[in-house]
């Protein structure tokens, strides 16, 4: 029963902790373009004279279901999906590239691990 109990809690910690990583992702990578809100009210906009996408209505646009495919991917962007044009960093090859000194593969997950916890958020505020 302790056991179970223990791992319930570890499970809730991870989950607490995930929710806090995705956050701090997006405001590291994501709030100067698109805002603190996410609605694409972010100060750097107007500077580059690009609209940027109000991400809490990703679901919406996607008869209510968030598309966490496309968004893991258009994030990333290594991938060929360029939906989101130039002005938007392939998130993918500078989270790889911060985590190069664990080398090679494990890099790899690093940054797979981030651009998750990130999506992940983005499913979370979804209006």
């Amino acid at each position: 029963m302790a056991a179970t109990c223990l791992v319930a809690l570890s499970g809730a910690a991870l989950a607490a902790d995930g929710e806090e990583a995705g956050r701090n992702e997006y405001r590291a990578a994501c709030a100067g373009c698109h805002g603190e809100s996410a609605k694409g009210d972010g100060p750097v906009g107007p500077i580059l004279n690009i609209e940027m996408p109000d991400l809490t209505k990703l679901s919406a646009a996607n008869d209510g279901e968030f598309p966490f495919q496309k968004t893991f991917m258009i994030v990333d962007g290594r991938a060929g999906v360029r939906a989101h044009g130039d002005p938007m960093p392939i998130w993918g090859d500078r989270f790889k590239a911060e985590a190069a000194v664990t080398g090679g593969y494990a890099a790899e997950i690093m940054a797979r691990g981030r651009l998750l916890a990130l999506v992940q958020y983005l499913e979370s505020i979804q209006e």
